[in-house]
């Protein structure tokens, strides 16, 4: 009995798009320990556009998914892609989940008055619902900022990936470059309208079980992805010598750009944040994925930073929800707590690091030989 692929296992690597990853995940933890300062004040929130980093996540992912798959389908069934997509993301959903109800009762206070009122087999259930990323409605929140993961609230992002790889393996993967243009244009337009014409001049949301957190998910997931996908599609990569670390400042620049505007016109926050996505994003993806790394330094790095871009952005927010509430408890001033806030980013890396070779790796390999090998006579 032989064991056999149902279709070529890997493709090379963006290389440069892996560091990028890493780079946007390390930018997402540093927003949210800075975050525990803002005060719940959007406009005081230093690295003030972190969150914009979902929406750049949102664009690489359809860009690797339309690079890795829109040339497999005559020889995988849609279940094949689901499968591949669910070994690739959910090992690291469950551990996220983990870590999440590891910490909770650490977490309680001010901050999070539903936690010291959970019982344990409330938290229990909610583990193991997160474990499916079936969203909970705020009826079944247990920390109190309605989340639809309130363990890990990251991982609703990756609720949201999830409807995108079944939308492309279901309809998007179908459309020709021009139809999947016109969507692309329209979605933009539903981006620019929101941000620009919204109540709130970014788009800051997407977390919970409700029409107007679910309208703010869907408007910033469309665009990127698909239009990642789209990039992919036309092929006009940009090729510029130290590619890396001028993207790499680009997001650095982008995601640090105080806020715009003020509360008197948000409307010049939504434009900026719509270019960013729209024009920005594109263009960084571009120019990563265009360009070459000619050093094995630089290689490593980007390999590293790849490596941990996942298993640090669905496993940080533990520590960041414990962290958010001993500042606040004890009314921990910038100065001091910025130096527990660079250690919890040393820990989050090493957490990643640890969880990616420890559980992660191993685990998919697993599953990828179960699910994955055909088996033939």
């Amino acid at each position: 009995m032989n064991n056999i692929s149902p279709q070529p296992e890997t493709k090379s690597h963006y290389e440069i798009l892996d560091g990028l990853r890493g780079v946007a995940a390390i930018l997402v933890v540093s927003f949210h320990v800075l975050e525990a300062y803002a005060n719940d004040n959007r406009f005081n929130q230093l690295i003030n556009h972190g969150y914009l980093a979902v929406d750049f996540f949102f664009l690489l992912s359809g860009f690797v998914v339309a690079y890795a798959y829109d040339d497999r389908w005559g020889k995988m069934m849609q279940w094949d892609f689901y499968k591949r997509r669910l070994v690739r993301l959910q090992p690291m959903v469950i551990m996220g989940t983990i870590i999440g109800a590891v910490l909770f009762y650490f977490q309680g206070g001010a901050v999070f008055p539903l936690i010291d009122q959970t019982p344990v087999w409330k938290m229990l259930l909610v583990m193991l619902v997160g474990f499916t990323m079936i969203p909970l409605t705020p009826g079944l929140d247990i920390r109190g900022w309605q989340e639809m993961h309130p363990l890990n609230g990251p991982a609703w992002s990756l609720f949201f990936e999830y409807i995108a790889n079944i939308l492309y393996a279901l309809i998007f993967r179908k459309f020709s470059k021009t139809v999947l243009t016109l969507f692309v244009a329209l979605f933009a337009l539903m981006l620019v309208r929101y941000t620009v014409m919204g109540p709130r001049g970014d788009v800051i949301g997407g977390w919970s079980v409700d029409a107007t957190q679910l309208n703010i998910g869907f408007t910033r997931l469309l665009y990127p992805f698909f239009a990642g996908m789209l990039l992919c599609r036309v092929g006009k990569l940009i090729s510029v010598k130290w590619a890396f670390a001028l993207c790499s400042l680009m997001l650095v620049i982008i995601f640090a750009m105080p806020r715009i505007g003020g509360p008197q016109h948000i409307w010049m926050n939504g434009l900026y944040e719509s270019f960013c996505i729209i024009i920005l994003f594109p263009l960084i993806v571009a120019i990563g994925a265009g360009g070459t790394l000619k050093t094995r330094a630089g290689i490593k790095v980007c390999k590293f930073f790849g490596n941990i871009s996942y298993p640090i952005y669905i496993t940080h927010y533990p520590l960041i929800y414990l962290y958010t509430s001993w500042v606040v408890k004890n009314k921990v001033p910038m100065a001091l707590g910025i130096w527990v806030g660079l250690g919890l980013l040393v820990v989050s890396v090493a957490i990643a690091y640890a969880c990616l070779k420890l559980y992660d790796e191993p685990v998919r390999e697993w599953l990828r030989k179960r699910y994955l090998v055909k088996r033939v006579l």
